[in-house]
């Protein structure tokens, strides 16, 4: 029986766009590619030892971080898709699919602890990246999720859609309007406007293109102020990366505001301009996720 990975992908990627753009970025795409390749790679392969030992090696605190990837936290005090202090002195990005089994896995046994742990305390900032790579119903799911956020209720729909159980619904769009109304999204014909907005796809498409860019092939892939972990890693992989980052980390500047602290059950409505959330999304190939999904 085939070991469970951690990792979901898709197994065409012909529409992958894969550009380096510095050497911390190319050091990223060996880490997260090797990871999510071992991580699916069958049992009987000679060189497979654990389905998490390359992970574990992206995921070692210390091993070195990469300025070009630090950068690609924004840092946006008005970021729906984000929750923590924008001034933080840590920061993690997560690149996920809403059919992603994995992906669900963090979001529901891991997450909530980095939130109390750390984000409540003012250590941490989750910034989420949309990473849609499952087809149709992947990117439908994720243009729901910013568009929720246009309403302040991304966290209650992202809540919502990994919920045990929710992913074999799938995302079709009856089952988008059921999830917004879970999440408490007040203008059901608003969100179905947004949904289906030009921003939307816009904001999808930058995010994807930034996974794209970092080499990932699998999600949930991460960033801990520049440092890559692919795969729902345990509790424990996660809290060593921010302890190390923390204690290199600068001081915070003390600028950020009490909105900027608020956890995403608090999080207030958010009514930004398009070019406040992000932002369009490539073809996606049709799935056929890795062996342990």
């Amino acid at each position: 029986m085939p070991s469970p990975s951690r990792t979901s992908r898709p197994a065409d990627r012909r529409s992958r766009k894969s550009v380096v753009i510095g050497s911390g970025v190319v050091v990223a795409a060996l880490l997260l590619g090797i990871a999510s390749y071992t991580a699916t790679r069958p049992d009987d392969s000679p060189a497979r030892s654990s389905a998490s030992a390359p992970a574990e090696v992206s995921a070692d605190p210390q091993s070195g971080v990469y300025a070009e990837l630090a950068r690609l936290a924004r840092r946006d005090a008005a970021d729906p898709l984000a929750v923590g202090r924008a001034d933080a002195p840590v920061v993690l990005i997560e690149y996920a699919d809403f059919k992603c089994g994995f992906c669900g896995k963090f979001a529901r046994d891991t997450e909530p602890g980095l939130i109390e742990k750390y984000v409540d305390s003012g250590v941490l900032r989750i910034e989420w990246r949309n990473f849609p790579i499952f087809g149709a119903e992947s990117e439908a799911a994720a243009r729901a999720a910013w568009a929720a956020g246009r309403q302040g209720r991304f966290w209650q729909f992202h809540a919502a859609a990994y919920a045990d159980g929710s992913k074999e619904k799938g995302f079709g769009e009856e089952r988008l309007k059921e999830l917004a109304e879970e999440a408490g999204v007040k203008d059901a014909d608003r969100f179905a406007r947004d949904l289906d907005s030009a921003e939307a796809k816009a904001a999808v498409r930058k995010d994807q293109e930034e996974a794209y860019q970092l080499g990932a092939s699998s999600t949930p892939s991460f960033l801990v102020n520049g440092r890559p972990i692919a795969g729902a890693q345990p509790m424990e992989t996660f809290t060593e990366a921010i302890e190390a980052a923390h204690r290199a980390a600068p001081e915070p500047s003390g600028t950020a505001g009490p909105a900027e602290k608020a956890g995403p059950a608090d999080q207030a409505p958010a009514d930004q301009s398009p070019a406040d959330q992000g932002s369009p999304a490539p073809g996606s190939a049709e799935p056929e996720e890795g062996a342990g999904r």
